[in-house]
């Protein structure tokens, strides 16, 4: 039997059986469904395997034997080891006739939860399957928490400071589409934000109890892309010991943020849109099709709409991307925001370093608001928290900040450090090409996942 994927969320205790004899699964469906469970029923090893690829289930009640004549119960061990290969955790019982109790303690010990004698009795089989699919339910539910209070913890609360004229779109959109399903393109140069606007759409969603799942598409290595995103299974390729759960499933019922979207390879772009478009993907080295209900975020700071133009992005997979597009303006362009954050970034780091600082004196301010910033919000919470480490005194001074040292740099080569010649090579490549961390990456003789960890390091 084969069957269409279903997301995870289920209202009813789900049941799959297994067994041979049409007489078994009507008499247990007639058991379980009128308690309020759903019951699935298949005649074959083979087809367990197929509909557990399609559909999640609390209970899985087996038969040992499946072909005519056979006793010996190895289909049905076989048949365990499998299902214990597709999910541990997953609670088997095992079906087996009168007398073939040896084979059943077998099943016991190679992990099979408990077992029941043909004809069995209704109260035990009945509560059997209750208390397994209550304890499979507990356990799902503790991991989906879990997996979000260790985001909470690892990334706090999104914390937005925007005041500036030039913001007010911006907060708008985010107010009024935050609510919705729709996929959101957040556009804008490199630490402009986009990353704690996707947050913030998160919170504002009805997902927001789900989990937010953030990846750096575009940092990915090809070759290990398509097992990132989508998963794999055990024995897809050489190092895959295990099967592995991709992040289009890690988000299932939430929210999928794709940072940097635009140097995702053509050739993986289209299974993104197969995604987006159905719903559905493919573990890598497996043919069983899950179905996912996920939200997509995605952020860019290059021009997309020209980068398809040219051929380097799919159009399709744009429109499906960028339902509503938010552009977040650059750092230079809301110059009135500058104190605010400045201060904001102030409190953070003199907490965190145990330091007495009032604030920033007004030649500082000064020059902050001189500044161009090039690396946007990013480079001034480094420039502010470098300032917060070097201060001696009660108010930060320009010499802390470092940005008249920094356009000295840039102008004499021979006083650079080696980082600090690295760092200002990269910023002018970038700058050459728009952000654009491909041709950049390559024009360095870099790969992207490289050039990303240099521009991390140096806070471009």
């Amino acid at each position: 039997m084969w069957r269409r994927a279903i997301p995870a969320k289920q209202d009813k205790t789900r049941v799959l059986v297994a067994d041979d004899q049409p007489s078994i699964l009507e008499a247990v469906e007639m058991l379980l469904a009128p308690h309020g469970m759903a019951v699935d029923s298949v005649r074959s090893p083979q087809a367990v395997l197929e509909t557990l690829g399609q559909r999640e289930y609390d209970v899985v009640l087996i038969d040992l034997n499946y072909t005519r004549d056979t006793t010996s119960g190895q289909e049905g061990l076989t048949l365990l080891a499998r299902i214990q290969e597709f999910d541990p955790r997953l609670p088997v019982i095992v079906m087996t006739a009168w007398g073939n109790i040896g084979l059943a303690v077998e099943s016991i010990k190679r992990g099979a939860r408990d077992f029941v004698e043909k004809p069995w009795e209704n109260d035990r089989l009945l509560s059997l399957v209750r208390v397994h699919a209550e304890l499979r339910q507990a356990l799902r539910r503790t991991s989906q928490l879990e997996l979000e209070n260790s985001l909470l913890r690892a990334e706090g609360a999104p914390e937005f400071v925007a005041s500036a004229p030039s913001m007010r779109p911006v907060l708008e959109m985010i107010a009024q589409i935050g609510p919705s399903d729709a996929n959101v393109l957040i556009t804008g140069e490199h630490g402009t934000g986009k990353e704690i606007v996707a947050r913030l759409l998160h919170a504002a969603s009805p997902r927001s109890r789900m989990a937010l799942i953030a990846v750096n598409a575009g940092g990915l290595p090809e070759g290990t892309f398509e097992s990132e995103i989508f998963g794999h299974v055990k024995g897809a390729f050489t190092d895959a010991r295990t099967d592995r759960i991709g992040r289009f499933e890690m988000a299932n019922g939430g929210t999928l943020f794709l940072d940097e979207i635009a140097n995702v390879p053509l050739r993986q772009q289209a299974k993104l849109l197969r995604v987006l478009e159905t719903g559905e993907l493919e573990r890598v080295g497996s043919s069983q099709t899950r179905r996912v209900d996920v939200r997509v975020l995605s952020a860019t700071n290059a021009r997309l709409h020209e980068e398809a133009a040219a051929g380097n992005f799919r159009e399709d997979l744009l429109f499906r991307l960028n339902t509503v597009e938010i552009h977040l303006p650059p750092l230079r362009e809301r110059h009135e925001d500058i104190p605010l954050i400045a201060t904001h970034f102030l409190n953070r780091n003199r907490s965190r370093y145990r330091k007495q600082i009032t604030g920033f004196s007004p030649a500082a301010m000064e020059q902050m608001m001189r500044y161009s910033w090039p690396g946007n919000v990013r480079e001034l919470e480094h420039t502010v928290e470098r300032a917060v480490l070097l201060c001696r005194g009660e108010e930060i001074e320009p010499a802390a900040l470092g940005l008249t040292a920094t356009r000295a740099a840039a102008a004499s080569i021979d006083t650079m450090s080696i980082d600090e010649m690295e760092s200002h090579l990269i910023a002018k490549t970038l700058r050459r090409y728009d952000g654009n961390i491909s041709q950049a990456a390559e024009s360095l003789g870099l790969s992207r996942a490289a050039l990303y960890r240099r521009i991390e390091k140096y806070g471009l």
